[in-house]
């Protein structure tokens, strides 16, 4: 069973879509520091996946293809029939799997700071047992710690106090449904078959996802993929914000034919 994913939609109308799906515990929120600059040239479709923001949670474990089938309803609904993506950490694996598995909706594709597959799926195993027992609440400051260095932390404290705002904001339910998709998430297999022009963008110190090995998994197996790191932990879009900003309008508008 899908859900109505809550979204907001800002640029041109008649611009070309690009939708940008957040990490784990995230919501569209997290996204301003990119909208200026891409919202003059595109229609930017910001959503929140299953249980986070605005989105409903379903009860239950989730996996990868439910969160997708969230995304795919929201499009038909808002009659896209071929989107840009760009994801981070969690929205990443949401979009390899619409490129892969429906090809024909996905344009141009953006992979932030996430994984194809975890070796050892204990940190989210521990991340269940710990919603289950404190709430969103209570991991919120810890997983925040894990998003930004700690130089840039100390120097930006309002940005990190609203970091822990959209953790603990997001739904129970709907944090441990993501962290079950992600115990079980294996995409590798999958990768070549991806045919959409692909950017790897991964944050240099990214404990959550290290460039080695899994941004370099990702690069390898996509046909054409092309790898940029850049400072920061895992919510590079935010630390080095101007920089995945020009990464990411870079690859929109490059010619395919020069690529």
């Amino acid at each position: 069973m899908t859900v109505r994913l809550h979204h907001v939609a800002e640029g041109p109308p008649d611009g070309p879509v690009l939708v940008l799906a957040g990490s784990l515990g995230s919501t569209v929120e997290m996204w301003r520091p990119q909208l200026p600059v891409l919202a003059e040239r595109f229609r930017v479709v910001r959503i929140d996946l299953r249980g986070h923001g605005g989105s409903p949670a379903t009860p239950g474990d989730y996996q990868i293809a439910d969160l997708a089938d969230d995304v795919l309803e929201l499009l038909d609904d808002l009659g896209l029939d071929r989107v840009d993506w760009c994801g981070l950490s969690l929205g990443a694996m949401v979009g390899m799997h619409l490129a892969s598995e429906t090809p024909e909706r996905i344009g141009r594709l953006t992979l932030c700071c996430t994984s194809a597959h975890f070796p050892d799926p204990t940190v989210w195993q521990q991340r269940i047992a710990a919603v289950a027992e404190r709430g969103t609440a209570g991991i919120a400051e810890a997983v925040v710690a894990r998003w930004f260095t700690p130089g840039w932390a100390a120097a930006h404290p309002d940005v990190v106090g609203e970091a822990e705002e959209m953790v603990a904001d997001t739904s129970d339910a709907g944090y441990a449904g993501c962290c079950a998709a992600l115990v079980v998430w294996d995409h590798r297999d999958r990768l070549p078959a991806i045919t959409a022009p692909t950017l790897v963008i991964a944050g240099a110190d990214d404990l959550a996802t290290p460039v080695e090995p899994h941004a370099r998994t990702i690069v390898d197996g996509i046909p054409g993929a092309r790898l940029a790191v850049v400072p920061g932990l895992h919510l590079a879009n935010i630390e080095s914000a101007e920089a995945v900003t020009g990464l990411l309008m870079e690859h929109l508008t490059t010619s395919t034919d020069s690529r």
